[in-house]
């Protein structure tokens, strides 16, 4: 009967501390690495493939001019980089969370492989928004499938930093953790594609005109709003400090003055 208690006593212990155990930090980063490079280079094969004129219907069709026979394939193109710039943010954003990250756990491990999983799904949704024809049902349904993959792709990557944070002063570098000089722009960065996807895709329920181009030039526009929010935040807070600086020296400088003066001036 001891035996029994001791073994189910451990067994339990064993599950509970379980994902908390340490995982290697450089493997995750280079498995990482390695599954964004496929899908990056999954994405440019299929404009290789499908996506090139024929030199026969270049001269017969587009009277030997290749801009134009390009522009027919515009929206195959913009799909490709704003499938790419999605992409590129994301590894971004899971590159400057694992340079804060010190010492990754099993769940870490767990939940990165998950956001992995619908990262590999991204060329997916690429042919998706890609094949169908414009304002038809099956464009909005290939928009949404779309937003649902970056959802879980990105919200996974944000669990790890909430995981990473309820340990935070062993699983988190000081400028990450709460109340540090990079923990807002850390939630800003992570928060930024879970509601933007869910943004697009309420927004495929309301109006009936969203469509691909939209949708792929939202993908690319989002990093550079995302740039100009935090150039924007950097010089506010300079201009802040800035101020601040030169209203103590104020007060410095009266203080000084007071320090000075003699008793019957000050009191005059």
């Amino acid at each position: 009967g001891q035996r029994v208690e001791e073994e189910e006593h451990h067994s339990l212990e064993t599950f509970t501390f379980y994902l908390s155990e340490p995982l290697s930090k450089e493997r995750v980063e280079a498995f990482s690495d390695g599954v964004y490079a496929i899908v990056a280079t999954l994405l440019i094969l299929d404009i290789c493939e499908d996506n090139v004129p024929d030199p026969r219907e270049v001269e017969e069709k587009f009277h030997s001019s290749l801009l134009e026979a390009l522009s027919e394939y515009g929206p195959n193109y913009l799909a490709y980089f704003g499938s790419f710039v999605t992409i590129g943010l994301l590894w971004f954003v899971h590159h400057s969370l694992f340079l804060y990250v010190t010492k990754a756990t099993r769940l870490m491990g767990l939940l990165n492989i998950l956001s992995l999983a619908f990262i590999g799904g991204l060329p997916l949704a690429y042919q998706l928004t890609s094949e169908f024809a414009e304002k038809s049902h099956n464009e909005i349904e290939a928009i949404q499938v779309s937003c649902v993959i970056t959802f879980f792709a990105s919200i996974f990557q944000f669990a790890i930093w909430t995981t990473a944070l309820l340990n935070e002063e062993e699983t988190l570098h000081a400028f990450a953790r709460y109340g540090g000089k990079e923990h807002a722009f850390m939630f800003a960065k992570l928060a930024l594609y879970p509601c933007v996807s869910l943004g697009a895709f309420f927004l495929t329920c309301l109006l009936s005109e969203f469509s691909t181009a939209i949708f792929h030039l939202m993908q690319i526009v989002i990093p550079f709003a995302f740039l100009a929010l935090r150039i924007f935040v950097r010089i506010s807070l300079t201009a802040i400090k800035s101020v601040m600086s030169l209203s103590r020296r104020k007060v410095v400088l009266l203080e000084e003055e007071e320090a000075c003066l003699s008793p019957n001036e000050t009191l005059s």
